[in-house]
């Protein structure tokens, strides 16, 4: 974990095997978000793996507030309106929490 020792800004956490773009989200690594959010309110929580618009509010939800959304956004045939979307969403699940 995160200690004061070793102070950081920002964790990232893979929601996919890494490797390749284009795979599965797994929804399981919502859990590390939470107990990252839970602990650390300041710090910053970066997702990359299997985000779109339907996984984009799990792990907003979470406590994510980073997201890396590539096949999604640049496999799309408007990739600016996913991008709004995505942010929508994001911005949604911050003012809930």
């Amino acid at each position: 974990w995160v200690e004061a020792e070793t102070p950081v800004e920002l964790v990232l956490v893979m929601t996919v095997e890494p490797g390749f773009g284009g795979q599965k989200f797994m929804p399981e690594m919502m859990d590390k978000v939470r107990t990252l959010r839970k602990k650390y309110q300041s710090l910053d929580i970066e997702v990359d793996g299997g985000l779109g618009p339907s996984t984009i509010d799990a792990a907003a939800s979470a406590g994510a507030n980073c997201i890396v959304a590539g096949s999604s956004v640049f496999g799309a045939p408007d990739p600016g309106q996913v991008i709004s979307a995505l942010r929508k969403s994001v911005e949604a699940s911050q003012i809930k929490s």
